[in-house]
């Protein structure tokens, strides 16, 4: 099957505010399952511009965004997520035709370049346009290393900050202003017409033998499906373990490529996430989207 991109351009940041307040609106009032024309009330739209617009950001449409987020759909998601890793594990292979839906190849920076916390390493930043917001991309020679989301404004998570949280990770290493670099990382990860098996985006991970663990087993999760921290706990022999996997999953510095979104709570909840639970609905719905083709 063909996907189609739902970036046919690259979004504003106007519109991503409004895509939020409907997924927040969604989220608290789920349960009365409003209709377009509530939604549009709500946002100051009309029904279908409102239609147009969240189609084109989330894959789908607010009706179809609202049944797929569901804590009942995160529990049906469940249901399935051990028997996708321990198939994922035993044959060496991906979900149903394929590992990742980026085409990722990956590989880990050295203990001593770890323990250096980025010495010697040049990374280049810049901020794009994403179907969640403003995102963040750094990266250096050997791949992307880094992917953040940042608000607008200059409170919390302002640009600024997410900026300062990201080199905080790795203090010792410089860094260079390049947008016209990081843009190619940018469509890549953000425009599924771009994924190619034949051509793996390349990711560096920097972390501690045991984050890279986790990291590399949130690589095996399925496209638009989910799984639990306890069933990583046990897919990385740590059954006892799914606090400290939290933890790891929590500081994944390459977020959406690396999938942390689909992780969730035993009960189905989706639980915290670092870039905030709307990004995370919104992630989790515009990948239902893309797998069904719309």
């Amino acid at each position: 099957m063909t996907m189609q991109s739902p970036l046919p351009t690259l979004p504003q940041d106007d519109d991503y505010a409004v895509v939020c307040s409907v997924i927040a609106y969604l989220t608290e009032h789920y349960r009365d399952q409003p209709e377009l024309e509530e939604l549009a009330r709500h946002v100051g739209m009309t029904p279908t511009r409102l239609q147009k617009l969240f189609t084109r950001w989330c894959g789908l449409s607010p009706k179809g965004f609202l049944q797929a987020v569901t804590l009942d759909n995160a529990r049906r998601l469940l249901d399935q997520s051990a028997s996708v890793l321990d198939t994922t594990y035993e044959v060496g292979l991906s979900g149903p035709g394929r590992l990742h839906d980026l085409f990722v190849t990956h590989h880990a920076m050295t203990p001593g370049g770890y323990k250096g916390r980025g010495a010697g390493m040049e990374m280049v930043w810049g901020f794009h346009a994403s179907p969640f917001g403003k995102a963040l991309l750094l990266a250096t020679e050997y791949g992307l290393t880094g992917l953040a989301f940042a608000e607008d404004g200059a409170g919390s998570g302002s640009e600024q900050e997410v900026l300062a949280d990201m080199q905080a990770r790795y203090p010792q290493a410089t860094y260079r202003h390049a947008p016209e670099e990081t843009a190619a990382y940018a469509r890549r990860v953000f425009d599924p017409a771009a994924w190619r098996e034949e051509e793996p985006l390349r990711i560096v991970f920097i972390g501690s033998d045991f984050e890279v663990r986790v990291w590399e087993t949130l690589l095996k999760i399925p496209f638009a499906r989910a799984t639990t921290y306890s069933d990583i706990a046990r897919k990385i022999e740590r059954p006892k373990a799914a606090r400290a996997v939290g933890a790891a999953v929590g500081r994944n510095p390459i977020s959406f490529v690396v999938p942390c979104h689909r992780v969730l709570g035993r009960s189905g909840a989706l639980t915290g996430y670092h870039w905030g639970l709307t990004r995370k609905r919104a992630m989790l719905g515009w990948e239902t989207g893309v797998a069904a083709g719309v």
